[in-house]
């Protein structure tokens, strides 16, 4: 009888569960790419986790009802996928995983000349996208020097302690042989000729194109160093209405606005006005000013036409007005003269430029133009100087493809012009027709060509040769590319030196020649997953650099020793969504034989830098990063105080956060540890030097901490 009931209870308690249990049904997850099996995906079917197998399969059993599927790995984009599960039985779900790196695959450089995919090029090109624009904009909203000095291999140097001027040094090359363009036009003018840099505000930009070595065969004697192209935002189809203001602890106010919208079918247009204002400031209270005051404005309009066919046009002008203004504060006077010392400098800037290109055949028939006009008036203390620069250019070129080549072929010609009032002495006419000829080949799948030749015509320095030859190529996941090149520069009485000094007292005891430059380059790229790895060798000599000599007088000669640069740069990125990490490094060994016959480091270049930066983002809703960059120790020139500079490390974080449909609210902290050059030296000279300057250069920072915060708009 016990045995009997035993029985019984064992039936009620296993068959009769079994009987009501709900039905399930079985759920067969197929994940493939580019009609491959995608093994070790994470697979999610109603919270149930699995992986798939190496044939890109993951089976889970779940109750009947709405099943979601999720699907992740890394190196591919999120995907998801929904059914309705009615019936117990078996359902397949097959789930397409898409690259990450197919998005990458639709940027193009024009930098190239070619219009190329970026992975495609054999000319390293190293590009900025929209959203790195914007977190550097957050940092500095009224201009690109962060933004600039950020980028590996590049640097931001200081020229003006008094007024803030400041030049982009490209891997230790002085920054009037890079070539700043403006959706390739330079409408910028030569980069030395004034405070071009701190007068472009970023909430315009669309991309940032840097080509690092010599350019010359591109773009002719300003890119001996490189170029960098500002790429400007496109209308879309819908209206774009963007808005920014920015205040500073230390009494920068900014306040910027985009606005783009199309017109018609074939017409669109975008203006950019900003407003920048910044108050003198003190920071280390010895009665000379850190920090220069300014008021700026910019306006610039852009009109873009496109038939849908094949025919663009691009047209743009230009307005730049800014009263800067440094020296000794209000009520303060130089120790050594019991005086009173004024630095300032008026810039009135206008430019006007476009582009057409059109499709005929299949050939490509394309037209550039600019001219520029930039008005300064700047006073050093007593001595007044007013100057007008003038830069007009024009371009036409056919580019075409032939089987494996892809060809472009064009002449231009340039007029630099610059004409000071007060020190006419120094007034030059340069005219420099040209014509370049480049083409890519794609010899095997692995391996891409392109090769490229310029002649310039100049009229005061004769006829130049400049060649470029690159070369990509492509093995089980490594990529390399290889350059050589070689560039000319016309000389100018404009450089770092006499941005910050003026050319009044500037002497030149025999003609100038035009410096020559030669480099090269190799580098290797490794992605992995999230990581992708590129190191880069780099060297490059000047034959008859131009050098400043300050020592006991103030003038301009070519040395008879070529400048050399010798380094190495590693770039390290690692993107797993929310979470982003840059590293960088570069080691630059710049030296030139000074009028002494000894060869030294090049002033003001650091041998070792290396920038650390960590971001997590939620997109569209909110973004946070920390940053460190490391300065190496510096090599200076007529300071009293010291032969090098001390090395120092900056930190910093950001923050954004969206508050409203349209509003979002940004702060930024920069320099935390309040580095700052006169925590170390003075910045004033015990005695007026031989160019009339009474600071020495600057190392490091003037400013020292600094926290700006504000908010964007979008409508």
């Amino acid at each position: 009888m016990k045995h009997k009931a035993a029985r019984l209870f064992f039936l009620i308690s296993t068959v009769i569960p079994a009987l009501c249990q709900e039905p399930r049904a079985t759920i067969r997850v197929e994940v493939i790419a580019a009609g491959m099996p995608v093994n070790d995906a994470a697979v999610s079917v109603n919270a149930v986790a699995l992986r798939s197998d190496p044939d890109g399969l993951a089976v889970a059993t779940v109750p009947l009802g709405e099943i979601r599927v999720t699907v992740t790995k890394d190196g591919y984009f999120q995907a998801k996928a929904s059914i309705n599960a009615d019936a117990a039985r078996e359902f397949v779900v097959r789930i397409e995983m898409q690259q990450q790196e197919e998005v990458k695959e639709e940027i193009t450089v024009s930098a190239t000349r070619n219009d190329v995919r970026i992975q495609d090029s054999p000319l390293h090109v190293e590009v900025l996208q929209r959203e790195e624009i914007e977190e550097k904009m957050m940092m500095t909203p009224g201009d690109i020097v962060m933004m600039l000095n950020e980028m590996g291999g590049m640097r931001v140097q200081t020229t003006s302690p008094s007024l803030g001027a400041a030049s982009v040094r490209v891997q230790g090359m002085l920054g009037r042989y890079t070539s700043f363009l403006s959706d390739g036009l330079p409408l910028f003018g030569q980069q030395g000729a004034g405070l071009g840099l701190l007068q472009i505000p970023p909430i315009d930009l669309g991309q940032v194109e840097v080509i690092k070595g010599n350019a010359s065969a591109l773009y002719g004697s300003a890119a001996m160093a490189g170029v960098v192209n500002l790429i400007s935002r496109r209308p879309t189809a819908e209206p774009i209405h963007e808005f920014l203001v920015n205040r500073s602890t230390l009494g920068a106010t900014d306040a910027s606005a985009f606005l783009a919208s199309p017109l018609s079918t074939t017409w669109s247009a975008a203006v950019l006005g900003s407003g920048d204002w910044q108050e003198k400031r003190d920071v280390s209270g010895d009665g000379w000013t850190d920090l220069a005051g300014y008021s700026r404005g910019v306006i610039r309009p852009r009109f873009y036409w496109d038939n849908k066919t094949g025919s663009t046009a691009l047209l743009t002008g230009g307005f730049t007005y800014e009263d800067r203004a440094g020296g000794t504060t209000d009520g303060a006077t130089l120790p050594a003269t019991g005086a009173p010392y004024t630095e300032a400098l008026l810039t009135r800037r206008y430019d006007l430029g476009g582009s057409f290109q059109s499709l005929i055949g299949s050939t490509v028939i394309a037209a550039r133009f600019s001219h520029s006009e930039l008005q300064h008036r700047h006073q050093f203390g007593e001595t007044i100087e007013r100057d007008r620069h003038e830069l007009s250019f024009a371009e036409v070129s056919l580019r075409g493809t032939a089987g494996r080549n892809t060809w472009v072929a064009g002449a231009a010609v340039q007029r630099d012009a610059y004409r000071p009032a007060d020190v006419p002495r120094f007034a030059y006419t340069y005219i420099a027709p040209g014509v370049f000829l480049q083409d890519d080949l794609s010899v095997k799948p692995w391996l891409s060509v392109s090769a490229s030749a310029r002649a310039d015509f100049h009229n005061r320095y004769g006829t130049f040769f400049s060649p470029r030859l690159s070369a990509l190529i492509r093995h089980a996941g490594w990529t390399s590319r290889l350059s050589i090149g070689q560039g000319f520069f016309a000389p100018t009485p404009l450089t770092e030196e006499t941005e910050a000094a003026g050319i009044s007292r500037l002497t030149l005891p025999r003609p100038l020649i035009a410096e020559r430059g030669r480099s090269a380059s190799v580098d290797l790229t490794r992605s992995v997953g999230p990581l992708s790895i590129t190191g880069t060798l780099f060297a490059s000599n000047i034959a008859h650099p131009v050098y400043v000599n300050r020592s006991t007088e103030y003038s301009l000669i070519n040395l008879t020793a070529p400048r050399k640069n010798r380094g190495t740069e590693l770039l390290a990125t690692w993107r797993k969504a929310p979470f982003a990490a840059t590293f960088s490094y570069s080691y630059v060994r710049a030296s030139e034989l000074d009028p002494g016959g000894l060869r030294q480091d090049v002033p003001l270049t650091p041998r070792h830098s290396l920038g650390i930066v960590g971001m997590w983002e939620k997109e569209g809703k909110a973004r946070f990063g920390v940053e460190c960059y490391y300065t190496g120790e510096q090599r200076l020139e007529n300071n009293p105080y010291r032969d090098a500079s001390r090395p120092y490390l900056i930190f910093g974080a950001m923050g954004e956060r969206k508050i409203a449909a349209h509003v979002k609210l940004f702060v930024n902290l920069e320099n935390l540890g309040n580095v700052r050059q006169t925590r170390w030296d003075p910045i004033l000279l015990p005695a007026r030097s031989a160019d009339g300057r009474w600071t020495v250069d600057a190392w490091a920072p003037l400013e020292g901490r600094v926290i700006n915060g504000g908010a964007r708009f979008t409508f």
